[in-house]
């Protein structure tokens, strides 16, 4: 172990007074010692700040950093750039790690040479009675990729890996080398897919850890995916990484064609989070940006599973048909968390209506081989 820290945890903090404890406690327990903490507050008007200082004033591994608020992506940054750790891990103020977390990777890490190792986690839940519930996800369908040194340069089908970038840890110098960052757009929308797409661009060297540690809280009502009014900020995150992507003509030769086939399925995501009169306005841009591509023949059909590809070409020959046609269905924004407490079986036949057999197959394989759900 080098004299710095083995990580430096990165903490985006907005007004989370309401969780920040068992976050700043979790990552305090750690069994992992050799850690540096950087709470970035951004811009907090809450009693964050207040905490923060609590806290600092009894464990010398915290940094604080007091800022205006500048967004995520930008907090995200600042905090980067403040690190000293080998490796750097995120975490998210109202969710909480396991305890073993950061020992059983950085541990890995260190021992593969990794450029990044990511692991599955846990969805968050909080009943009436105050009661937590934890249920794994699984980040790979593939039980093969787990355990494994896997190279994106050679298989892009490890982008097909669940991005959620804070359940992993990222080695700090190649973040530097490569120069990558958080997009320092405006508030906190989607800002994680930039990183998570430049990541698997340069790394070579990565691994995913089949057990769970991160919990993420998903009945959080102030989160961003839980805001559906925010229309065009996945169009614009992804409008942002293909400029980074077309600015890097090497890498843009070989992940143009799974940057456009990734690129919808988060749009499709966000797509079903927008109120009614948000979704045309939508599905018109949407539409407009595909047209090019498709016309400057980029999209490399390869990728898709034919009902993706067949929903893709509806969206582009006629958005308000599509729309219209969508809404004749079902409503997915207000059925997709009602089906996944039923389970299994309702969660595939969701994904079925809404977006096709082969669809349904992918989203839902990576769920059926998990654990069942469990309480904390």
């Amino acid at each position: 172990m080098s004299e710095n820290p083995a990580v430096s945890v990165v903490m985006p903090i907005y007004n989370a007074e309401k969780y920040l404890r068992q976050a700043m406690d979790s990552v305090l327990a750690q069994t992992l010692e050799s850690l540096q903490v950087i709470c970035v507050n951004d811009g907090s008007t809450d009693h964050s700040l207040d905490m923060l200082k609590e806290y600092a004033e009894r464990d010398s591994r915290i940094t604080i950093v007091d800022r205006p608020n500048g967004g995520y992506g930008r907090a995200m940054n600042i905090g980067i750039d403040a690190a000293i750790g080998d490796y750097i891990g995120i975490l998210e103020p109202d969710d909480y790690l396991k305890p073993t977390m950061y020992e059983k990777l950085y541990t890995t890490a260190l021992e593969d040479d990794l450029d990044f190792i990511r692991s599955d986690y846990y969805r968050l839940t909080t009943n009436a009675n105050g009661e937590e519930k934890l249920q794994r996800e699984r980040l790979c369908n593939k039980e093969d990729y787990y355990g494994s040194i896997l190279n994106p340069q050679d298989n892009l089908d490890l982008f097909n890996i669940r991005m959620e970038n804070w359940t992993g840890i990222y080695k700090r110098s190649w973040l530097n080398e490569h120069n990558i960052r958080f997009n320092e757009s405006p508030g906190a929308s989607f800002q994680d897919n930039s990183f998570w797409f430049q990541t698997y661009c340069w790394a070579t060297r990565i691994a995913v850890y089949d057990e769970a540690f991160y919990c993420y809280r998903v009945d959080n009502s102030a989160s961003s995916i839980n805001q559906p009014n925010k229309v065009f900020t996945m169009l614009d995150e992804y409008q942002w990484i293909e400029n980074w992507l077309r600015s890097q003509p090497r890498l843009a030769e070989r992940f143009l064609g799974i940057f456009l086939y990734k690129k919808t399925h988060n749009c499709e995501f966000a797509f079903s989070r927008l109120a009614k009169e948000f979704q045309l306005p939508f599905l018109e841009r949407y539409a407009s940006e595909y047209r090019k591509c498709i016309a400057a023949d980029e999209l490399d059909e390869s990728f898709f599973w034919p009902d993706e590809l067949s929903r893709l070409k509806s969206i582009v020959a006629d958005p308000t048909a599509y729309l219209d046609a969508y809404r004749q269905g079902s409503d997915p924004t207000s059925r997709l968390e009602e089906a996944r407490q039923q389970g299994k079986l309702a969660l595939f036949n969701y994904y079925r209506r809404s977006e096709g057999l082969g669809a349904a197959c992918k989203h839902v394989l990576g769920y059926l081989s998990g654990n069942n759900a469990r309480t904390n």
